[in-house]
């Protein structure tokens, strides 16, 4: 049986204005707008309602991360919706930018900019009752303009909660002008999909993503769910959903190096995730993200951090295996646990340090403190893992380009000899071609002569090569 919503207070009310307006939208075959219902396309007939009559839908993908920044606000719209206060709450969420809720977002403000200048384009959806299935964020830019009426769609009459919530999903995935979801209220509409019972490639499809993808997504939403438990303090304070909205490339590119390295060397992907999850939680860049390999904690950063800091010694121990008591296996290494220490207490700090509502001052200036100190560290550490591998880079370019040479003469090898065999050899050209070749030999010999002592086989004959005869 399909779940359905509370009937708002003046759902009764509203759903015998919207039957009454149907009716006149039915007789003179008005506007229509179309929607996935049940599997099939279904045609709405579109009517006008004023905007101050509907409700905002609580549960709406689009600010599903967000409720979560006030704790009395989400407690509200879980336990009373439909009062004022929760209503009001969401329509602040709706205009906040995702990844900074204390400021208006851009996107928000454009919308709002258009709707003042060419008025409402594509209709809204509601059901029956006044819930905004699809166009929560207009109806709230509509309210801020002094609009009266939006235009809207309407539902079925047997309407269930779960068809509000697919319906809406089903319009904020087609490709249209919608403003799109945040990135973690992507993760959890795609969560919620699968908790659904669906498969992951129909989920996948839907969201216009690759298999591949949708698999990467699910791990960097449980990662940002373990990192939000790791940081939970003994106060309560912890960190939020909204805290990982910038940071899309960093863990889509932390899952791909971790998944690659963790099919040789589990430990050293474990070690390279903690030490970028310590990054992200230092809002570094993408950039210096990359950065931190396996080694990055033991080569750069241990033997630097400050007291503060520096975790405890860690040792490894053995796990027993639940239903067989003779058998252990040892848990994670020492370097990991030492990794993962910093890691928790970075986590931890950064959530202090946002809690100035929630502990007292001195605590959360502490914890400011503890990241900028952290920070100072790893500024140093990511500037000696930046030289190392550009200096890496360099050993390797030097080789890289003798074997570019090399095939590039293989390959003049076997067009010399059609060349030759149609012809249509230049042979001047060819003749001053080797002499430049020769003149480059003579330079990187004379390096190298320079360079080794005792020279190799290659060294030893590309000095004699360049000898004069």
């Amino acid at each position: 049986m399909a779940v359905k919503f509370g009937v708002p207070p003046e759902g009764e009310r509203i759903r015998s204005l919207v039957e009454e307006r149907l009716e006149q939208a039915m007789r003179e075959n008005g506007a229509k707008v179309t929607v996935d219902w049940r599997g099939e396309q279904k045609h709405l007939h579109v009517i006008s309602v004023p905007v101050d009559m509907l409700y905002y839908n609580p549960d709406t993908h689009r600010i599903r991360a967000q409720r979560t920044l006030e704790p009395e606000g989400n407690q509200l719209l879980e336990e009373e919706p439909w009062s004022e206060p929760a209503q009001e709450y969401l329509r602040r969420l709706l205009s906040c930018n995702p990844s900074n809720p204390h400021q208006i977002d851009p996107d928000y403000t454009a919308l709002r900019d258009e709707l003042d200048d060419v008025g409402q384009k594509e209709p809204g959806i509601i059901s029956p009752d006044g819930i905004l299935v699809d166009g929560n964020t207009r109806c709230a830019a509509l309210k801020d303009l002094g609009i009266k009426d939006i235009r809207v769609g309407v539902l079925p009459s047997d309407t269930s909660r779960r068809d509000i919530n697919s319906v809406e999903l089903a319009l904020q995935l087609r490709r249209d002008k919608r403003r799109e979801y945040s990135y973690v209220n992507r993760l959890i509409a795609i969560e919620e999909e699968l908790a659904g019972g669906r498969r992951e490639e129909d989920v996948a499809r839907d969201f216009n993503i690759k298999p591949r993808t949708l698999q990467q997504d699910r791990w960097v939403h449980q990662l940002i769910r373990e990192a939000i438990e790791r940081s939970t303090t003994d106060d309560g304070v912890g960190l939020r959903l909204v805290d990982f909205e910038d940071h899309q490339e960093k863990l889509r590119e932390l899952h791909r190096d971790y998944t690659a390295l963790a099919h040789t060397d589990p430990d050293a992907a474990e070690q390279l995730k903690e030490s970028r999850l310590a990054m992200v939680v230092l809002n570094y860049a993408k950039t210096s993200v990359r950065l931190a390999e396996a080694d990055f904690h033991s080569r750069y950063l241990e033997e630097r951090l400050p007291a503060t800091l520096r975790p405890a010694e860690q040792q490894s121990a053995a796990v027993s295996i639940p239903g067989l008591p003779d058998v252990a296996v040892p848990d994670a290494t020492a370097a990991v646990k030492t990794t993962r220490a910093l890691t928790d207490a970075l986590l931890k700090a950064k959530a202090a340090s946002q809690a100035s509502d929630r502990l007292p001052a001195e605590d959360v200036a502490a914890a400011g403190e503890a990241m900028r100190t952290a920070r100072k560290t790893f500024d140093v550490a990511v500037k000696l893992a930046g030289e190392s591998l550009l200096l890496r880079k360099r050993r390797i370019a030097v080789p890289e380009r003798l074997t570019d040479a090399a095939d590039y003469v293989n390959q003049c090898a076997a067009e010399f000899a059609e060349a030759k065999q149609k012809r249509a050899l230049d042979e001047d050209a060819f003749d001053d071609a080797l002499l430049t070749l020769r003149s480059s030999l003579a330079r990187l010999a004379k390096q190298a002569g320079r360079t080794f002592s005792s020279p190799g086989d290659g060294v030893a004959w590309l000095l004699d090569a360049v000898q004069e005869r």
